[in-house]
């Protein structure tokens, strides 16, 4: 009944609107997604360094999710499967990247809504992207390298904004940035905003992963030479707290703009972003891993209707398309495997999944219930299992507690179920399996590591 209301609703302003010409007044959605970023790197949700006063503004006004989660991927570039799978409403094994019908972009379109979206090149599906009205990709590198992450997705709003949106329609405006994926190249107004020996370590921090992932040497983890320094990994996250705040001022610049034409009130606002990173984390520096730090996303929703509040409720990210359908107003396609969180957001319940699944490649797969969490390494036949009540970090693995044992098999049967829900067909156990413990000497040897490099950034200011 409520999504009949919903189009029905839509199908009459549309009409009235048509015949008397009037303004369209149904609230924009503009929908803001960062690359790589942690959920633990907005002041307002816990960090005391981090410099993010306009994302505190959105979070301290917002409703705020404490367990939205990426569901993983299928290749080492975890953002493209996840923004596909964010774009689609669609999960890990069955979004399908050549069918524009039913995306996000086109739900909205169709709606009569003016449709904005910029993005990263090579991350975004032609089709899901010519489902948009506006669009246009951002040179990945020299965003990145410039120093001012976010800038050019935030000059290129602005101007959409003031210059070509017809006003006379709602408008949903999708800009996703580059950063604060590497390379982390932020201008010294930037990096001047913290005392890099005030920032502090990851409270995982290691300087070796023990474990054989099937991902030890892959792109992103050889960004630092191994085993993992207090001193080098403190200089990655003054850079990387440089780049966040460079986004942050620049996703201020887009909700400015919003204000000055007088449509900030009547706008719904999405920040999220593609999955977190590790950053030291477990002696990782990848996202490619099923660890908290970098499966979960910062996942705030403000706007009309939307009251403050936390919620600790289990969502994937391609539950935000279907949610933004809900509070427009719209109704949203009902073969998606996105639902919406409305209901959690307007205090009609306090769950909305029961479970998360997690995946990665072949060597990697964690399920979470509750407050457990099993993580599974199939190629190596390892299992972890954590209690993130007590154990928020991850450090202590249960699973070889003969008191947890029957509880490692429920999980390890749960994840099996999960694995047929969402169309994964990896075993859980190899036949023959590599080691899992890693040879730490071998990253320990200077040969085998990678050195990080941080290119000068251009000093132009803005």
């Amino acid at each position: 009944m409520a999504r009949f209301v919903h189009v029905s609703i839509t199908l009459v302003l549309l009409l009235i609107n048509g015949i008397t010409g009037f303004a369209d007044k149904r609230p924009n959605v503009l929908f803001l997604f960062s690359d790589d970023q942690r959920p633990d790197t907005i002041a307002a949700l816990g960090n005391p360094v981090i410099k993010t006063p306009n994302l505190d503004e959105l979070a301290n006004r917002g409703f705020v999710f404490s367990n939205a989660y990426c569901m993983g991927s299928t290749m080492g570039a975890v953002c493209n499967p996840s923004r596909h799978m964010t774009l689609s409403g669609m999960s890990l094994y069955r979004y399908d990247p050549k069918k524009k019908e039913g995306t996000w972009g086109d739900v909205f379109r169709k709606a009569g809504y003016v449709t904005y979206h910029e993005s990263k090149r090579g991350n975004t599906a032609r089709e899901y992207h010519k489902a948009f009205e506006y669009s246009s990709y951002l040179n990945d590198g020299k965003e990145r390298t410039s120093g001012h992450h976010g800038r050019t997705a935030a000059n290129n709003a602005v101007e959409f904004l003031k210059n070509t949106w017809d006003r006379k329609k709602p408008l949903f405006m999708y800009v996703g940035f580059a950063g604060p994926h590497d390379q982390r190249v932020a201008a010294d107004e930037w990096m001047e905003l913290y005392d890099r020996s005030e920032i502090p370590l990851p409270p995982n921090f290691k300087p070796f992963h023990p474990i054989d992932n099937g991902w030890m040497t892959g792109r992103d983890e050889k960004l630092a030479p191994w085993p993992r320094t207090e001193e080098n990994t403190r200089k990655q996250l003054h850079d990387y707290y440089g780049c966040i705040s460079s986004i942050d001022h620049n996703i201020g610049r887009i909700v400015s703009t919003f204000k000055e034409l007088d449509e900030y009130d009547n706008t719904i606002v999405i920040f999220s972003a593609d999955h977190g990173l590790a950053m030291g984390s477990h002696g990782l520096f990848g996202k490619q891993n099923l660890y908290e730090h970098s499966m979960r996303s910062p996942m705030i929703f403000a706007g009309p209707g939307i009251k403050k509040d936390r919620s600790d409720a289990l969502m994937h990210l391609f539950d935000i398309f279907p949610t933004a359908c809900d509070l427009a107003g719209l109704e949203s396609p009902k073969s998606i495997d996105g639902c919406s969180v409305g209901p959690v957001i307007r205090g009609e319940t306090n769950k909305h999944r029961d479970t998360v699944f997690l995946s990665y490649e072949k060597g990697q797969r964690a399920v979470r219930q509750g407050d457990w969490k099993l993580y599974r390494f199939p190629l190596v036949n390892h299992s972890m299992l954590f209690n993130l009540a007590d154990d928020p970090n991850e450090l202590e693995n249960l699973a070889d507690h003969p008191q947890h044992s029957d509880r490692v098999e429920r999980m390890m049967e749960l994840l099996a179920e999960q694995q047929k829900t969402w169309n994964d067909k990896q075993p859980l156990t190899a036949d023959n399996p590599r080691p899992a413990n890693i040879d730490v000497s071998y990253f320990s040897d200077p040969n085998n590591a990678v050195k990080s490099r941080r290119k000068k950034p251009n000093k132009k200011k803005g």
